[in-house]
């Protein structure tokens, strides 16, 4: 609906939450695989 109004803005908008999401999966993943203990087996 918000695209019906603001074409423009969510041209805009999309890479940058792209960038963010893509960003933030990448920070999880590191966080995850310390509490998994696959690199690092004496974290935790």
């Amino acid at each position: 609906m918000l695209e019906i109004f603001l074409p423009l803005v969510m041209l805009k908008a999309k890479p940058n939450l792209e960038s963010r999401i893509r960003t933030l999966k990448e920070d999880w993943a590191i966080v995850y695989d310390m509490l998994s203990e696959k690199d690092n087996s004496s974290f935790a």
